[in-house]
């Protein structure tokens, strides 16, 4: 295959990445942005994170791939991203490392005071990445300051800088755009509980669902709307980004009628197409440049050689359907409902809070 065939291969890949990533992990973020207010004792917040306790970490691994694979097929991408929102990323990473540690260790002590600190951390750790990928993909559509950078070292004449500020990541567009991710992975995570749980907290689960989902449509729309203005391909973005709007009515539609199987994949093909919409628009650029359109990364100037690209190209087509099927068994396993009767009365302290109790094929 020739470099733009290589090109289009991978930039589509790394679409489905992210697509992945914001439909698995943005339901379990969803779930520890819900643990104050739907765990409202502590039964309910062992139902809750029993629900996401076999996948999270797997779902994390859609995040690590994505960034892999964007290092591997656009190093200057890669490169230019993760340097100039480097203090934004840290601190997804870091939120991302402390609801890990809070799930393993929220269940080592026999006490309310210390299980509450960690449902904090849930609650932060989740809530902070739902709101900053959103800032970061509104500033790699909307535009970056981008510029040449002025050196005569060798090998760096042509290299493009981003020359801004933690600050001037927060914009109107893509505050819209965090608030927009924050509000739909919490009605995600609304429709996931309402999926794998029963009783009371099923019920909170689709009372929130739709009162959320109702807010977050509005929010999506309107960033969805306003990410046409820089979008090359308005013809083919807007038509997707009214279907998502449909998808999600639907999804709300059904989460009244309790179709909770039928909610999670509308509201999964929402998020799917309004990624989808946003990468579309996009192309051919991998990051816009505030300051002038000659300075905007492509996948031409941003990519990496043909041979790494025809050898990451064979990798991808052998391993991608093994982690699929991997991935697709685990959530066959773990795919019943459970119930706070489910849950032992008083947790085990030092058993990792009994997250898969109530989980099996029974």
């Amino acid at each position: 295959m020739d470099t733009n065939t290589l090109v289009l291969i991978w930039f589509g890949l790394i679409g489905v990445l992210w697509i992945g990533y914001f439909i698995l992990d943005g339901f379990d973020q969803g779930v520890g942005i819900l643990l104050p207010f739907i765990g409202t004792d502590e039964l309910r917040r062992r139902v809750m994170i029993n629900t996401i306790g076999p996948v999270w970490d797997g779902n994390e691994v859609w995040l690590l791939v994505a960034g892999g694979a964007t290092f591997a097929a656009f190093p200057l991408w890669y490169a230019t991203m993760f340097s100039g929102f480097y203090l934004a990323l840290f601190l997804v990473l870091l939120a991302l490392i402390v609801r890990g540690v809070a799930f393993e260790y929220r269940g080592k002590r026999d006490s309310v005071a210390w299980r509450r600190g960690w449902d904090r951390c849930i609650f932060i750790g989740s809530a902070l990445p739902a709101l900053l990928f959103g800032v970061a993909f509104g500033n790699v559509v909307g535009g970056s300051p981008i510029e040449p950078i002025e050196t005569t070292l060798p090998g760096f004449a042509n290299s493009l800088n981003f020359t801004g500020s933690l600050f001037s990541l927060l914009n109107p567009f893509s505050l819209l755009l965090g608030v927009m991710t924050l509000l739909v992975f919490t009605t995600q995570g609304a429709i996931y509980l309402a999926l794998k749980t029963r009783g009371e907290v099923r019920e909170s689960a689709r009372k929130v669902a739709l009162r959320v989902g109702v807010v977050a449509a509005v929010v999506a729309v309107a960033a969805l709307l306003w990410a046409q203005v820089f979008s090359g391909r308005i013809a083919v973005t807007l038509p997707i980004v009214l279907v998502a709007a449909l998808a999600f009515v639907g999804a709300l539609a059904m989460t009244w009628r309790g179709r909770d199987g039928w909610a999670f994949i509308l509201s999964s093909a929402t998020i799917g197409l309004a990624v989808a919409a946003l990468f579309v628009g996009l192309w051919p650029n991998v990051m816009v440049s505030s300051i002038d359109p000659a300075y905007n990364l492509t996948v031409y100037n941003a990519s990496s050689q043909q041979y790494t690209l025809t050898v990451m190209t064979w990798v991808a087509v052998i391993m991608t359907p093994i982690v699929l099927i991997y991935q697709g068994w685990t959530y066959w396993v773990f795919r019943k409902r459970i119930s706070t009767s489910m849950i032992p009365a008083e947790p085990h302290a030092g058993r990792g809070d009994d997250r898969f109790a109530g989980a099996s094929l029974r």
